[in-house]
């Protein structure tokens, strides 16, 4: 079954490492993906996105009508996508950065302190990997030792060091959709 995945956010914030990343986990587990940037001509703080699709069989296009699941790092980007979600989708807000709103009753919503946790447990700029933590238990799309194993593959190597860091947020959002599990049965 296709499913999709759209992450955004403001530039700098992770959001085209997230998506790599994310696609890479995918591949390690033998799916089929695409992995779709968009983003203007701003360096950091601009709106930036990307949709990753998965699949078990060939994909057949990217740019969906509609995306199972939605990670919103700001108020900008959730605005702009949440109508984008199909019914009975799920969307990851950073509650750091925008106030709680409910504007579908047909959509789950699992609210985190995304950027304030990060910076806490190392740095704001691995909020894109708590977020991933939440999403990796939140849906069957992905498990956390191909998010692990994708992390070691696509940091360069003058960026290796930050490994311990961006795993130990990743567990942090490991922690976060574990308890959203728990809450919704």
């Amino acid at each position: 079954m296709e499913q999709s995945i759209i992450i955004a956010g403001f530039g700098g914030q992770g959001v085209l490492s997230a998506g790599v990343i994310l696609a890479n986990s995918f591949m390690l587990n033998d799916k089929k993906v695409t992995w779709y940037p968009c983003y203007g001509a701003e360096m950091r703080g601009g709106a930036v996105n990307c949709e990753i699709v998965v699949s078990d069989i060939e994909v057949t296009s990217v740019h969906k009508k509609e995306t199972d699941f939605l990670i919103a790092l700001n108020d900008l980007s959730f605005n702009k996508f949440v109508s984008k979600v199909k019914k009975g989708g799920l969307v990851i807000v950073n509650s750091s950065l925008m106030e709680k709103i409910y504007p579908r009753d047909d959509i789950k919503y699992v609210y985190a302190d995304i950027s304030d946790i990060a910076r806490e447990k190392g740095s704001v700029k691995a909020a894109n990997m708590l977020a991933l933590g939440i999403l990796s238990q939140v849906c069957d799309l992905c498990d956390n030792s191909s998010i692990k194993s994708a992390i070691e593959k696509v940091l360069s190597p003058d960026k290796i060091h930050l490994k311990d860091m961006n795993f130990a947020v990743l567990e942090e959002g490991i922690k976060i959709g574990s308890e959203y599990n728990k809450r919704k049965i």
